[in-house]
């Protein structure tokens, strides 16, 4: 299905994109669009999208590439193996700048590709062993009480203030069990990735495996990606909904930011469905994107052992450039552009050859 490989390089490229506007603001000091960067705590923008758009790809792929697998010792051990491989993937990514000065960096134990090794490894073994009943009912009782669970009395004594960063019981408890090894350290540190938020992540992939399992038995219904998208405009107004008094904060990845965050994937990806697969659009555009989506995690790998290179002379020229015919916004955007395409040349080149790199 191409849609699927498209909707993956978007999702990818949306990922490379806001991490590289990030970094421009922060190491280069340069003034970006804030839809490109994530919400200081509670709230949703672009940024807030992408990473939870690929936990639900995770899921859909799960759901269509191990149809059929009965499981066994070697299937559970080559699932286990590629979980552990991208969590120690996600260990020397997330330790870079550690492992070039310890007295500057903490080592930091979670990061988005150990979360994505937990996501799979669960989403995986669940898929494998349940039936699809059983998974939603798992799913929905995990989003649902995932809510309590923040709201309990921190050992502490800091007040609970879900609309305050890192005053709530999740987390306390990554405090608690990781230390400084956090994203943000402090009396009130947490870690967008940490350890009990990746609970309701694991409910987000099964989510994507549901969405998967239903497209893969209903894709040639003429209305399949009409209703699809009415599914996912439903899980997005019930997550709004829900926000009002469990608010959208991605790094709790609170329940209603997995229901509204879900809705928007599932919308695109009915989109997908609709112009690549029905309609069978082909050009340039939809092999920028499939190169991208065919290797996704080498692709998300490279960008970030090569993110440095956006700070080198070469990319602020460009932005110097740039910024005496374009607002200072939109000219930050062009070394990140160019970044994309750095990263974009080497994938492409994978896709003619039909090489996959698999983690």
């Amino acid at each position: 299905m191409l849609s699927l490989d498209v909707m993956r390089g978007i999702v990818i490229v949306g990922m490379i994109v806001v991490n590289s506007a990030a970094f421009v603001k922060d190491v280069d000091g340069l003034d970006v669009y804030p839809l490109l960067l994530h919400a200081k705590w509670a709230g949703f923008t672009l940024a807030d999208f992408v990473f939870p758009a690929f936990v639900f790809m995770v899921g859909v792929s799960i759901a269509i590439a191990l149809r059929g697998v009965v499981i066994t010792r070697a299937t559970l051990g080559a699932i286990t193996a590629r979980s552990l491989r991208l969590f120690l993937a996600g260990l020397v990514i997330s330790n870079l700048d550690w492992a070039a000065q310890w007295s500057d960096n903490n080592f930091r134990v979670m990061g988005v590709l150990q979360r994505i090794g937990l996501c799979y490894f669960a989403s995986a073994i669940l898929f494998l062993t349940l039936r699809a009943r059983s998974r939603l009912i798992l799913l929905t009782a995990a989003l649902l009480l995932y809510w309590p669970l923040t709201l309990l009395p921190m050992p502490d004594g800091h007040a609970v203030d879900l609309s305050a960063a890192g005053a709530n019981f999740v987390s306390w408890f990554d405090r608690a069990i990781l230390g400084e090894a956090n994203f943000v350290n402090g009396p009130l540190g947490f870690d967008p990735e940490g350890l009990m938020g990746t609970l309701p992540a694991i409910a987000q992939c099964l989510l994507g495996v549901a969405a998967g399992e239903w497209l893969w038995k209903n894709a040639l219904q003429k209305n399949a990606p009409r209703d699809l998208a009415l599914a996912g405009v439903a899980l997005a107004l019930a997550g709004f909904t829900w926000s009002f008094v469990f608010p959208l904060v991605k790094a709790l990845w609170s329940s209603s930011f997995v229901l509204f965050s879900t809705g928007l994937a599932i919308m695109l990806l009915a989109l997908c469905c609709q112009l690549f697969d029905r309609k069978q659009w082909h050009g340039s555009v939809t092999t920028f994107f499939a190169a991208f989506g065919m290797n996704a995690i080498f692709a998300y790998i490279l960008h970030e052992l090569a993110s440095h290179m956006l700070e080198s002379d070469l990319m602020r020229w460009f932005d110097l450039a740039s910024s005496r015919v374009l607002a200072p916004r939109a000219a930050s955007l062009i070394p990140v552009l160019i970044f994309v395409l750095i990263i974009w040349a080497p994938a492409r080149y994978l896709q003619r050859r039909g090489w996959i790199v698999r983690i």
